[in-house]
């Protein structure tokens, strides 16, 4: 490693760093001015607001860092070539792809420590930010959900007609097992609720129906016989009512190992939404290829001299930089909702991206 290498790789790294901390900074001020009036009304102290935003900033800093990078590229980038420093290190005898060294270097550090942060440090942090957000900020958001359908063992399916979280409480609960697609057992109550000293499920009024094994197939209408009744009993489930949280962005809290775990779990349950985990699993390993593709680019727009000034050169980056996250944002919400595949939301942007970079590449001035 050259000291001109050195150099290059010392400036974007102390500007990444600084242009996150006031980009951070900013974007905390904002939220605390949002947020201000929900602290007054739930009497939240000085350390709970400070605890908050301890988890609150490093989620936004690892949020933000692809864009950062790109914002710092060009930064560093157009002033040195406003400097004629990019000019007289090329007539030097330095090749432009010789250039890219250190700024793929700087890409590198910067790539591994946002994927292992956003992969498994930042997501531990983000569990008690989404409990604090759900508990003072959107109680009305968390309490129930209706229409549960999943499949908690094999053959064994589950429903639930209305779930509310604020007391662990199902009602209309369903529980059918099946043996070769054929129904064996039911078990239904009218309420279940969840004993936290006990770590088992009550339900109330519960009724068991099992197959008759003398009419079975042949009388489809007189197929069950009762078997049994009662007012309350305790009974163990393959599902705790976490299972059953309707939180927005989940998967936020979850670390990659967690999220491949959870994804399984929701295919083997039949549940809904499994895209939105999926994609978020795509992305959080499609970022660090994300930042050396704006690295590349960034270096490519602002590596000639412009008669504008940095000025202008900032201005395109950031410009792209909105393109950028729209078209990264639309890929996502289409994913999310099924009508892109998550490994295509994921890295389509990446793709489109590279491919506009390699051909503003053919026209640099080397």
């Amino acid at each position: 490693m050259t000291i001109l290498d050195r150099y290059i790789i010392k400036k974007i790294l102390a500007t990444f760093f600084y242009v996150v901390l006031i980009l951070v900074a900013i974007i905390t001020v904002i939220d605390i001015t949002e947020k201000l009036d929900k602290f007054v009304i739930n009497n939240l102290g000085t350390a709970s607001i400070l605890g908050y935003y301890g988890d609150f900033i490093p989620w936004i800093a690892g949020l933000i860092s692809p864009i950062t990078v790109f914002i710092t590229i060009v930064y560093v980038t157009s002033r040195m070539a406003a400097h004629t420093e990019i000019i007289a290190i090329l007539s030097s005898g330095v090749s432009f792809n010789r250039l890219l060294v250190p700024y793929f270097i700087a890409g590198f550090i910067i790539a591994g420590l946002s994927f292992y942060l956003n992969g498994w440090i930042i997501p531990k942090s983000n569990r008690e930010r989404i409990e604090f957000e759900l508990q003072y900020f959107k109680k009305n958001n968390m309490t129930s959900r209706s229409n549960i359908h999943m499949q908690i063992e094999p053959n064994v399916y589950l429903f639930i007609q209305n779930f509310s979280s604020q007391n662990n409480v199902g009602h209309q609960f369903s529980l059918e097992r099946f043996d070769s697609n054929r129904l064996v057992e039911k078990l239904t109550a009218e309420n279940i609720q969840w004993d936290t000293a006990k770590h088992k499920w009550t339900m109330r009024y519960w009724k068991r129906k099992q197959v008759d094994s003398i009419f079975r197939i042949q009388q489809v209408g007189a197929a069950f016989e009762l078997a049994s009744r009662g007012d309350a009993m305790d009974t163990t489930l393959a599902v705790t009512p976490e299972d059953f949280e309707a939180t927005d962005r989940g998967y936020d809290g979850m670390t990659i190992d967690e999220l491949t775990e959870h994804i399984d779990k929701m295919r083997f349950r039949g549940s809904t939404g499994v895209e939105a985990y999926e994609t978020e699993k795509q992305i959080r390993f499609a970022i660090p290829f994300t930042i050396f593709v704006l690295v590349f680019m960034g270096v490519i727009v602002s590596s000639r001299k412009s008669r504008g000034g940095t000025g202008f050169q900032i201005a395109l980056g950031f410009m792209l930089s909105f393109v950028f996250i729209l078209f990264f944002t639309m890929t996502r919400t289409f994913a999310e909702s099924g009508s892109l595949p998550p490994f295509m939301a994921a890295w389509l942007p990446n793709g489109v991206f590279f491919i506009l970079s390699m051909g503003m590449y053919k026209y640099v001035p080397r």
